[in-house]
């Protein structure tokens, strides 16, 4: 389950980027009620994408600001409630990371979704009711 994390250069200390990842990663899983599940914790993964400074925009002009994108399979955060449940957490790990340096008003985030049958992970392509088995089977083990 990819995260990407879009900053301007200097935003985040690389220790700061790492409990941000961290933070994120931690915030997917207990939103979906997956925390400590073997297979979902190993596969959410993602990047940090570090901009040069001036390249990261609001309003057409260069701002302090961070980007969360997440991608999902569709049955993944499905709720409404769900999916504001991981905004806000996303948007409370950013900001504490940035340490003050960035306002709240500055950090968007969005959700996208893989369409069924389009989730690969190392070559096998699950479709909902197949990653699902595999969650199951992984909280099982």
């Amino acid at each position: 389950m990819p995260i990407t994390l879009t900053i301007p250069e200097g935003l985040l200390s690389a220790e700061a980027e790492a409990e941000a990842f961290a933070g994120l990663t931690d915030a997917l899983l207990e939103v979906s009620e997956l925390t400590g599940n073997p297979f979902m914790t190993a596969n959410v993964v993602g990047s940090i994408h570090t901009l040069p400074k001036g390249r990261v925009l609001a309003g057409g002009k260069p701002v302090d600001a961070a980007f969360v994108e997440l991608k999902l399979p569709l049955v993944a955060l499905a709720t409404p409630e769900a999916k504001q449940a991981f905004i806000e957490k996303a948007t409370s790990v950013v900001e504490k990371a940035a340490g003050g340096r960035l306002r709240r008003e500055h950090i968007w985030s969005n959700i996208v979704y893989a369409p069924e049958g389009g989730w690969g992970i190392a070559g096998d392509s699950y479709d909902s009711a197949g990653l699902g088995q595999a969650i199951a089977a992984s909280a099982a083990a």
